[in-house]
């Protein structure tokens, strides 16, 4: 049994990891031990491994290797290395080698996704991994399953996953379904499964009409059954997706892509993407995670095909947008800010407010900005954010300041990017130093925002584990997480632990370790310890017991001769107790004869040359502990009487009636029995053990054992006579005695001993019995029944064998199955045979193991009993409530129950009983998933009372029951319809598109529903109406223009009825227009003119296209669109060359599906031309003078030269003067003027605070004169 309160020691320094390897390669496992010599042993499945031609068995001082060469899908599996007491597994996964496959068809490339600011970019699928079949695509609306891995695969040993959800394509407006299955064989609750988008768009929170979740569990096969279901697919939900499974001490991920293709159709085609080029053949290229380059434009493409019409993005379906943490703070209330700022790892609490204030306050309109950026952004840790701004004016200078101080551009940390009139910061590997208010600068104005860089949630990689300590013992709780200097929170029984004046909780952090220290432990300090994180918890119990002391092994009575050597010894549990030894009550005090030692545990009393006065009664009792342990000392008395010569043998033994003694001896101990003897001549000694088989009778000599043997020792052992005079068992026999000893008395050395002493005389025998008491044996496994939430049923078998004395009573332990450490769960010894534990956690998988304890010490541990988790019912239902009644029916609906337990939930079950009565009847066969059920099959008018209970395996909950009777009868209700919003206006659809109009109505009992059209009743089968008991439907497969018209839908009860009147208008494309001719053509033009069309598609016309083919090519060009008149001019037309014209006509369905066309083609002909020269007029270019850079104010230092700078235009060039305040430069020497290209500089030499003034520069020519004025001022030093 361990030590309470230590830790157990593991025999290795370097551990094993879990690897995963490609089919036919090899891999080497490595272990390293504390200390060299450690026998080392590796086991497969739990069988040990050997070395051979498939496994490489080497050590190496303290380093261990197992090689396992060739590795195949046979090989997969759990393994172990165990050294000494210490067991450590690991596992190995064999994956197949990846081939090439063939790429079928090219994927257009992927749109880029508009997220929030700060969202992680979702990449785009990578065809080359894994193509999709053929069979794979969908088209229209049909739709498309994942493909499923064959049956015949094997389980994944390692991951959790049975079938991972694998790639999918589909067309604009399909749909598809992923699958993934997950084994829970082994599960003892059910996985969580998430879904994400890219890296970190979780898709939980998107479910709506175009994305659903669901699962199921099979409990046949004990498989569960994951699906996310994508309808009505658009081009921006291509991309790559992630599908993640995670227990309680395991997790699993599976990556998959998604690829939209476009619709062919030539209304529905996006030009740009059919022209854009892809940079892997046949397949889609990867996107970065900016989006940047996602593909590049052929325009030499678009000079031969072009199409009409652009398929619209659907902004409501781009990718969805990340959590964001900062719309959560301004929606919650002031006291949720530091629970949210924990769970989403915010560090700086007063900055979060500072940020929140400003964020609140209401923005004024900008002149500089047309958007500005927004109020905050977030952006996880590592990852890259874009600031982008858009700017009124494109030429303006923009600055970006980080916290008031100017960004400047070093390496690739920040980028600056100018397009248009768009400002774009991108920051790259987001780090927490980049968590700052970021403000961007134009002119005088500026716009700020707050970045808040996210942490990835902190995980616990090691768990804390149970401690067992006593009062007064320095308690120490260590946990590892996943991030160094990560904040956590400490808690008692739910109690956040702060530091308190007396120091008795201290916190420390050493990397990634936290520990909790306890100096001295206290009985209040028993309790569930529990460490938080943003990503999880640890929990582990510390039970603090009382200090006692106990006996391992107690003194035991002595038989001992004179002269010989008494030795009293026992062992207790506290090696640092200290006691006294006491002979018949009084102290016994050291002398020369008599020593006391104390090593260890074991506390002993040695006397020497023992005589009659030393046989008493000898105790041990330890200081401090009410506790007492006895012993006697027997003196054997040898008697000695004077006998003639030729005397006969005799065995001199105070044994009267020579009745055997019965020598008790502790296992362990040396057993030496001293018998004198006399006799004349010396006699010989023959020693015996009776070896018993059903009754035990004294084994007798061999037969072939001489009488004589002069003067050798002889015993029999096993029937055999025995002369062993060295070894663990020996017999030494001198003149006067026969010593017998035995080392180490073991079970086997009990029996009936016989000495014989013989001479020519005479002989003499005694039996003298021996009796090796020892500990009891291990007890059998126990076993566990009745368990509950946090407690169960411990029931053992006694030992088989009770080591000679009979079993005090027992001792229980428990601990977590992935834990090493055993806990104590009693001090106080156990009579019965089961036991009551208490004081678990719930969800936790715990193991049991037992001891028994009898005089001599305690047993060894009994195998451990077989896992089991303490589960509890699930609590009551909540919200019950009756939704429906019927005359014989009631619809009931509920919520589940608050607490559901690591047991999870199966289902629900519903009770009723009429009022007055306490029989409960069940309203259904099993249970029921759902949270709403309707009962059927009531007795019409009775008064019931219904009920709800959850349940899962531990068993059903409390019920929750309604809390008055339900009459089942039916309620009159007025009916009602409840008319969409988008059905109020006019109901436009195509030719041959489906009708589908959903009218929801109430009224009990159910309504008559009736249809007219134009007043009249429906007529054809073409259109259907279909009722339900809560809407009707109108529904026309393929709708016609016939179809066209007013529609009336009436509900009626008896004489109460409400109606509603629908307008659908069935459109078409238009007819071609009529009578196209050609009215003049002079020039280059050509004059068109035609009528409306004859049919306009029972819509209006958006206009016209006209188009244009030369008569050597054909190939039509088009010249108009959406023209709105019915006539036109051809201009730009080539001279010789003979044209055709051709008009469409355009509604809201498109463009007419044939044209109006030119008969006989339309020729330009070619006049004569005469050459004019042209006459050009001589142009003035002079100007008058002008500064494009005026001067600018300066400060400088006296003593040093400096120069004033600006530049001047003007035509002829303009005469320069310089002046300071009024006075004309050009005479001092101190002063130099430059003039270059336009560029005038004034040199001013040494400058003095006299020199300070008001500059002029003053340019003149003849269209005139402008001057520019700056002021300096000269700084002495100080």
């Amino acid at each position: 049994m361990p030590e309470p309160g230590k830790k157990p020691v593991s025999a290795f320094s370097k551990k094993p990891r879990s690897v995963e390897v490609a089919a036919g390669s090899p891999v080497v496992f490595e272990v390293e031990t504390e200390r060299a010599g450690v026998k080392v042993r590796w086991q497969r499945g739990g069988s040990d491994i050997g070395a051979s031609s498939k496994y490489g068995l080497a050590t190496e001082g303290t380093r261990h290797t197992l090689t396992v060469r060739e590795v195949g899908p046979a090989d997969q599996g759990s393994y172990a290395v165990i050294a000494g007491s210490s067991k450590v597994k690991f596992d190995l996964k064999v994956t197949e080698a990846e081939k090439a496959e063939p790429v079928l068809a090219p994927a257009p490339a992927p749109a880029e996704s508009t997220g929030t600011p700060g969202e992680a970019l979702a990449p785009a699928a990578e065809l080359g991994e894994s193509a999709p079949s053929p069979e794979a695509l969908l088209t229209g609306s049909s739709s498309a399953a994942c493909k499923a891995p064959t049956s015949g695969a094997p389980d994944d040993p390692i991951g959790l996953f049975v079938m991972r959800p694998q790639d999918g394509e589909v067309t604009v407006g399909g749909s598809i379904t992923f699958s993934a299955r997950v084994a829970g064989a082994s599960l003892l609750k059910p996985p969580v499964v998430k879904w994400f988008k890219g890296k970190w768009v979780d898709l939980s929170s998107k479910v709506g009409q175009h994305l659903q979740l669901h699962d199921s569990y099979d409990r046949a096969s004990k498989v569960y059954l994951f699906e996310l279901h994508i309808t009505d697919a658009q081009p921006a939900f291509t991309g790559g997706y992630r599908c993640e499974v995670s227990t309680k001490d395991k997790f699993d991920c599976s990556n998959f892509n998604l690829t939209v293709h476009e619709a062919t159709g030539t209304a529905d085609l996006d030009l740009l993407s059919s022209f854009r080029r892809t940079s892997l053949a046949g397949g889609g290229r990867r996107i970065s995670d900016s989006h940047e380059d996602a593909g590049i434009l052929d325009f030499s493409s678009l000079l031969k095909k072009r199409d009409s019409f652009r398929t619209p993005r659907d902004s409501k379906l781009e990718a969805p947008a990340e959590e964001d943490v900062w719309e959560i703070l301004r929606q919650a209330p002031p006291s949720e800010y530091e629970r949210i700022a924990f769970q989403y790892g915010v560090t700086d609490l007063r900055g979060m407010l500072k940020r929140l204030k400003g964020m609140r306050r209401d923005e004024k309109k900008s002149t500089a900005f047309q958007k500005k950026l927004e109020p905050a952004y977030q952006v996880s840790k590592g990852h890259k954010i874009r600031l982008t701004v858009e700017l009124a004016d494109p030429d303006a200078e923009v600055r970006w300041l980080k916290n008031g101080q100017e960004i400047q551009m070093s390496g690739s940390k920040y980028i600056f990017e100018s397009i248009g009139a768009k400002r774009t910061l991108t920051i790259s590997q987001c780090s927490l130093a980049d968590d700052a208010a970021y403000q961007c600068v134009v002119g005088g104005e500026k716009c700020s925002t707050e970045l808040f860089v996210k942490e990835p949630p902190v995980l616990i990689t090691r768990p804390l584990e149970d401690q067992l300590v006593m009062v007064g013992q320095r308690v120490e709780f260590e946990c590892e997480v996943s991030e160094e200097g990560a904040q956590v929170k400490w808690l008692k029984d739910g109690v956040e632990l702060t530091r308190e004046e007396t120091f008795k909780y201290r916190f420390k952090k050493d990397g990634r370790r936290h520990r909790l220290i306890i100096n001295e432990a206290t009985l209040e300090d028993t309790g569930h310890y529990a460490l938080r994180t943003s990503g999880g918890q640890a929990l582990a119990e510390l039970i603090v017991q009382e200090k006692k002391l106990e006996v391992y092994q107690s003194i035991a009575d002595l038989t001992v001769g004179a002269k010989d050597q008494a030795v009293f010894k026992c062992e207790v549990s506290d090696e640092n107790v200290r006691g006294v030894w006491l002979k018949n009550g009084k102290e016994l005090l050291p002398d020369s004869r008599i020593k006391v030692s104390h090593i260890g545990r074991v506390h002993k009393l040695t006397i020497d040359d023992v005589t009659p006065a030393d046989e008493a009664d000898y105790s041990f009792v330890p200081e401090g502990f009410a506790c007492n342990l006895s012993a006697k000392l027997h003196f054997m008395e040898v008697k000695i009487d004077f006998v003639p010569r030729q005397e006969p043998p005799k065995i001199h033994l105070d044994c009267p009636g020579r009745i055997p003694d019965t020598i008790v001896v502790v296992a362990g101990n040396k057993l030496r029995l001293d018998v004198p003897i006399s006799g004349d001549p010396a006699p010989t000694v023959i020693w015996q053990k009776a070896i018993t088989q059903g009754n035990k009778s004294p084994a007798r000599p061999a037969p072939d054992a001489p009488e004589d043997a002069g003067d050798s020792d002889e015993w029999v052992f096993d029937k055999k006579l025995l002369c062993e005079t060295e070894g663990r068992v020996r017999v030494e026999t001198t003149k006067d005695r026969s010593i017998f000893t035995v080392e180490g008395a073991e079970k086997e050395d009990e029996g009936v001993y016989t000495v014989t002493v013989k001479n020519p005389v005479g002989e003499d025998r005694v039996n003298l019995t021996v009796k090796v008491i020892d500990v009891p044996d291990a007890p059998a496994a126990p076993k566990v029944s009745n368990v509950g939430e946090d407690s169960c049923t411990v029931q053992w078998e006694p030992p088989a064998y009770d080591g000679g004395q009979p079993v005090l009573g027992y001792i229980l332990e428990r601990k977590k199955k992935k834990s090493y450490r055993w806990m104590r769960l009693n001090f106080d010894l156990i009579q019965e045979l089961s036991h009551e534990a208490r004081r678990m956690i719930e969800g936790v998988v715990y193991e049991m193991r037992v001891y028994a304890v009898n005089a001599i010490g305690m047993s060894r541990p009994s195998p451990a009993s077989q896992p089991f988790m303490p589960i509890g019912p699930p609590s009551e239902p909540t919200h019950l409530a009756v939704e429906d009644v019927s005359d014989t029916t009631v619809s009931l609906k509920w919520r589940p129950p608050e607490r559901v337990g690591a047991g999870g939930l199966d289902g629900y079950s519903v009770e009723y009983c009429p009022e007055g009565c306490s029989e409960w009847v069940t309203a259904l066969r099993g249970l029921t998933e759902h949270t709403s059920i309707l009962v059927k099959d009531l007795p019409t008018g009775a008064r019931l009372l219904f009920r709800v209970r959850a349940h899962n395996m531990a068993g059903p909950g409390a019920p929750v029951t309604t809390t008055e009777p339900v009459t089942v009868q039916e309620i009159l209700q007025r009916p009602r319809l409840q008319l969409p919003r988008h059905l109020r206006q006019t109901i436009q659809k195509k030719v041959r598109e489906p009708v589908n109009l959903l009218i929801p109505f109430q009224g009990k009992p159910r309504p008559q529903v009736t249809w007219t059209k134009e007043g009249q009743p429906l007529a054809g089968e073409e259109v259907s109406v279909r009722n339900s008991p809560t809407d009707t439907i109108l529904f026309i497969r393929a709708a016609r223009r016939a179809h066209s018209g007013t529609y009336q839908v009436t509900v009626r009860i008896e004489n109460m009825e409400d109606e509603a009147t629908l307008v659908l208008q069935v459109v078409d494309k238009p007819s071609p227009p009529q009578d196209l001719r050609v009215t003049e053509a002079w020039g280059l033009n050509v004059a068109l003119e035609w009528k409306p069309p004859q049919d306009d598609g029972n819509t209006e016309l958006w206009g016209y296209t006209v188009q244009k083919a030369d008569k050597k090519t054909m190939e039509w060009f088009t010249v108009l669109e959406h023209y709105r008149r019915t006539h036109c001019v051809v201009p730009e037309l080539i001279i010789g060359n003979g044209y055709y014209f051709r008009v469409f006509s355009q509604n809201m369905v498109g463009s007419s599906d044939t044209a109006a066309t030119t008969k006989e083609p339309v020729f330009i002909p070619r006049p004569g031309i005469t050459y004019v020269p042209p006459k050009y007029k001589a142009l003035d270019f002079s100007e008058a003078p002008s500064f494009t850079q005026p001067l600018v104010n300066r400060s400088v230092i006296a003593g040093y030269t400096t120069m004033l700078c600006c530049a001047v235009r003007g035509s002829p060039k303009p005469k320069i003067s310089w002046f300071k305040n009024g006075l004309d430069l050009g005479e001092d020497a101190r002063f130099r003027m430059f003039s270059k290209q336009g560029v005038l500089t004034l040199e001013i030499r040494k400058p003095c605070p006299f020199d300070g003034g008001i500059y002029v520069c003053r340019a003149t020519n003849l269209q005139g004169e402008a001057q520019c004025e700056c002021r300096l001022e000269v700084r002495v030093p100080q």
